[in-house]
Order: C-alpha cells, then structure tokens, then sequence
C-alpha cells in the first residue's frame, strides 16, 4: 500500500507540475528532457522569494533528487532585470510588527531551502543574470555552478536595513580570497559583471544574450554527469570575451582591504580606517557609519565564527540572528528609511558601535531550545 501511495504523490506531483506551468505562477518548475527547470516569475518585484515560492521549491528540489531521470537542477529567473533580487522583506517586515508567525516561518523555509541546495547531490546551475542580492545569492552560491552575466550585480546589502548577510553568508563570505567576504558584508559594496567571477561568487561567465543557447545544450546533454555540464559551462565560457581585459574592481585596494578589515572589533576595524585615512577608507567609513550599529557587530562576530563552521551549523545560528532582529528595533527602522519612506535616515537604537553591549551580541547566538532550526 505504501508503494501505492508513493506512486500516486509522484503522479499529482507530475500533475502538479504541468499545472504550474501557467505564466501566472510566481514560480515555475518544468521538467525539460532530463533537467529540471525552476524559473522565479515575479518580474515586478525584481522575483524577490516569498514564503509560498520557497515552500514549492524545497520539496520539488528534494523529489529531482530522488528521480532518476532527473540528472541537473537549472534555476533562473524572468524580466531580463533580475534574477531574484533578495526575500521578501516588506512581507517579513508587516508579519513581524503584528507579531504573525512569518518571521519564524519565512527563515525557517528559506534556510531550509539554502541547505536543501547546499546539499543537493543533482548538479545545481544557477544562472544569475541580473540582481542577485541578498536571498537571491542564498539560492545560487550553495549550488555546484553559478553563471554570471555581464549584467549579474551582486550585493548583500543587509546592514543597511538592520537584518545581517544571511542566506549562509556566514558560510560563503568569510571563505572568499582574504578579508574581502568581511568588506562586501559590512558595506554592502554591489559587484557587477565580470567581477562576480572573479571574487569568487560565480564559477562562470557568459553572455546574457547567449544564455537561451546554453539552456538548451544543457538541457540536451545527454545522462549529463557533473564533468559533462563543467566542459559544456566552459565551453561557452571561454568563448565570451565581453570585459576580459577589464582589472578587478577591487585590485587596487585589496591590499587595504586585507588588513583594515582583519581586525577583531567593528570599533577596531573603525579605528583603522581612519587611521589609514586614505580616500578608499574615507569613503568606507562613511558607508559603515550609515549602517545598523548592532547589524555590524552581529555580522562581523557571524563570519569569524561561520569561517570554520559547517554550511548546517551557519544556518543555525544565522536562524537565532534572524529571530534577535525581529524582536530587535533596527531591522523595522532600517525597511522603513531603505524600502518604504526611502529617506535613506534611519535612526538606529542603540546609535553608536559602543553602546551595543558584548553581552547584548552575546544573547543574539544563544540556541533556541525546542524553537531552534532543525535541518
């Protein structure tokens, strides 16, 4: 009887599936040849994830996972502006001033659904053509290939609204080249283009224009094996020529940024900046003086702990931050000045670096108990 059932939710989610390839759907998940395709379709709302797309995506990625004749896992997204351009943060931002379950419900599915990625034992191709920021970097950078475009912008900007670089960016910031994975979380600074290779972010890059082409040659690949979706990502990236004599952005200053952004205190980090002087530190300690003043201590102390936790252990304890921010003030302040009055003057409470207390940080990574992230 067991198999019976078992059988039968494989047909309704077959059923399913042919159902939501309506273009209405806010997510689409199709089975083309042997890939499975998931296409975020909020256009208007640059795809950022809500709470449903998150719980469509999760078990469709677990039931590729099982199929056999799934062999990759494609995701990409509409509008030809972004691919997903973060979570749904007014939603999160509306839950959380009525005290309605979301704020737990919201973290929870989409961390679930970072490590469900994370893990994932079908090759995984993000092609992240467009904004990729926040939520969008959490359903990509875990995967075995992202694809970069020459329109991909990159950025985790949540400092400026009182919430912390989640998504496991406890996980994949501290491991990038240096202290650079540090500097993009405490400033938010936005890569664009080639760039996004290079900092490690994306494994490839092609042109946008060419990505309807890759699509199907990976979709036609042959039982396609994680060596087989490699040399055919190559191919096509080796070919594209599109800013390759360009410098890194960040190559003069990566010097600087190694060692002003080593030390191990915002206040301290803070000091060598303006000790340094330079016009670069200048104009990053303008940028971090706008920030949330606890979301860069909860950020700085969430990557030198994340740098040698497993991608699980990082998106538990980045569960017990989100959970401190929504009961905190600055996350509602910081949506309110960045997304809903757009006076870009937030006040943050507690104002300056010094008054957030070790001791307040502290209680921000205590375990949940039975409330905890279970994954």
């Amino acid at each position: 009887r067991l198999r019976a059932l078992n059988r039968l939710q494989v047909i309704l989610q077959h059923l399913k599936m042919s159902k939501q390839t309506d273009s209405t759907a806010e997510v689409l998940l199709e089975k083309k040849g042997g890939a499975g395709i998931i296409t975020l379709n909020r256009p208007k709302a640059l795809n950022a994830l809500n709470l449903p797309m998150i719980q469509k995506i999760y078990p469709q990625i677990k039931a590729w996972e099982q199929d056999p004749q799934t062999f990759l896992i494609i995701i990409k997204g509409t509008g030809g502006k972004a691919f997903c351009a973060g979570g749904d943060i007014r939603a999160i931002t509306e839950a959380g001033k009525v005290g309605d379950k979301l704020t737990q419900e919201f973290f929870r599915g989409e961390y679930r659904l970072n490590n469900a990625i994370g893990t994932c034992k079908k090759p995984y191709v993000a092609l992240i053509d467009g904004i990729t920021m926040g939520g969008g970097v959490g359903v990509s950078v875990h995967g075995h290939f992202r694809v970069a475009t020459e329109k991909t912008v990159f950025a985790m900007p949540e400092t400026a609204i009182g919430l912390f670089p989640d998504v496991g960016g406890g996980y994949f910031l501290p491991r990038l080249s240096g202290k650079i994975g540090y500097y993009l979380a405490l400033t938010g600074c936005r890569l664009k283009g080639r760039d996004v290779l290079k900092v490690g972010i994306a494994t490839h890059f092609v042109e946008s224009e060419k990505l309807p082409a890759l699509e199907k040659d990976l979709i036609a690949l042959k039982s396609p094996s994680k060596e087989k979706i490699a040399d055919l990502l190559n191919s096509y990236h080796t070919k594209c020529t599109i800013d390759q004599e360009k410098e890194f952005v960040l190559d003069e200053h990566m010097e600087k940024i190694n060692s002003l952004f080593s030390a191990n205190s915002m206040e301290e980090i803070v000091k060598k900046l303006k000790q340094d002087g330079s016009p670069f530190a200048m104009k990053q300690l303008e940028t971090i003086n706008k920030m949330s003043p606890t979301s860069l201590k909860l950020t700085l102390r969430q990557l030198r702990e994340g740098a040698s936790m497993s991608l699980q252990e990082v998106l538990q304890m980045e569960y017990r931050l989100s959970q401190a921010c929504m009961k905190g003030h600055d996350f509602y302040e910081g949506v309110r000045a960045v997304l809903i009055d757009k006076d870009q003057s937030p006040k943050w409470k507690p104002a300056a670096l010094e008054e957030v207390s070790d001791e307040f940080v502290d209680n921000c990574f205590k375990p949940l108990g039975n409330e905890d992230l279970k994954l």
